[in-house]
């Protein structure tokens, strides 16, 4: 059995000063960091490393368009991920501090 639930879209984002700019920046570096990381695999790879490359290369074009033309619906990448990573340290933290060394 199936179930499909919509969900409903995100509003707006509110516009600020620099908005645009960052969301640039953030839409081209996550996947240049994707392309910089499979270079960094030996060539035993084979055709995964271009496949990568040409994924990354789509998402890369096809962020910066919503970042420069639709800057309204775009999420940035550095704050999702930002926050999954403070909370993990975090988390880290308490458990050191909990541990008896």
């Amino acid at each position: 059995m199936w179930l499909l639930v919509a969900r409903e879209p995100h509003p707006d984002a509110h516009e600020w000063t620099g908005r645009r700019a960052l969301a640039v920046v953030d839409a081209t570096v996550w996947p240049l960091l994707w392309i910089w990381v499979i270079w960094r695999v030996p060539p035993t790879v084979g055709i995964v490393r271009p496949f990568i490359v040409a994924v990354a290369t789509l998402f890369l074009l096809r962020r910066l368009r919503r970042a420069l033309w639709a800057n309204h619906r775009y999420r940035f990448t550095t704050w999702r991920w930002g926050k999954v990573f403070v909370a993990m340290l975090l988390i880290g933290a308490a458990l050191k501090l909990a541990t008896p060394t």
